[in-house]
């Protein structure tokens, strides 16, 4: 199955370069924006959602830390989210995250296997994190996630061909990050559409009051991610 997958990967890449070969004056004006549009039929990349209303996007990566506090707060506000996991992060503790998706209003989605930067991987590396780690997910939540957080955002057209290959509909990366590294970043102001980016730290449950209070301080609420996709045209 990997094999074929990397082949279709590997001729739709070759097509893509030579389409490209054509276009380098055109391609280098419209500069690193236009880079994310390239090739027809790739999944979109995407930062934020055109969208008129109100809203915004919450969304947590890894799931390596499990704090009850912010499933609970998660749970008890009911705040709908954006889970993109690591399947061995959801090894250890799998009931953490089936409460979350069966009582609360969180999906959960690709975020490769081992966290690699996907763009420094052959094709059948690119297959075995992302194609693997969607198989891993399902066979846990019962759903392929039909989206991926590529790990640091780092993401190019051949990234997109092996994504597409294994059924991603869309490369999710962030307008804001909220988590708590060596110290709490400034809180911006929020915009309908903004993708908030938080982590399964320990800071997690202060990480995640801090968006949702920026949210309502900008007059947004959260919103499910893929139904505004779809709705923007960005999936299908």
């Amino acid at each position: 199955m990997w094999r074929s997958r990397v082949l279709v990967a590997a001729l739709a890449s070759l097509s893509l370069a030579l389409g490209a070969a054509g276009s380098a004056g055109a391609a280098g004006a419209a500069g690193a924006a236009g880079s994310a549009r390239a090739g027809v039929g790739l999944p979109p990349v995407v930062s934020r959602v055109p969208t008129d209303e109100k809203v915004v996007f919450i969304t947590v990566d890894d799931g390596w830390n499990h704090d009850p506090e912010a499933a609970r707060i998660l749970l008890e506000k009911r705040v709908p989210v954006s889970l993109f996991l690591l399947p061995g992060a959801t090894s250890y503790d799998t009931q953490y995250f089936t409460a979350l998706t069966e009582e609360g209003r969180a999906t959960v989605e690709n975020h490769t296997v081992n966290h690699p930067d996907l763009t420094t991987l052959d094709a059948a590396g690119k297959d075995a994190e992302v194609c693997g780690a969607g198989e891993r997910l399902r066979a846990t939540f019962g759903r392929t996630p039909k989206l991926l957080r590529p790990p640091y955002g780092a993401v190019n057209d051949d990234v997109r061909l092996a994504a597409k290959a294994c059924g991603v509909k869309a490369l999710v990366t962030w307008t804001y990050d909220f988590t708590t590294w060596s110290q709490t970043p400034p809180t911006p102001q929020l915009r309908a559409g903004d993708i908030v980016l938080l982590h399964f730290t320990p800071t997690l449950a202060a990480d995640l009051q801090r968006a949702l209070d920026a949210a309502r301080a900008a007059g947004l609420k959260p919103a499910a991610l893929v139904p505004h996709l779809k709705a923007a045209g960005l999936v299908p």
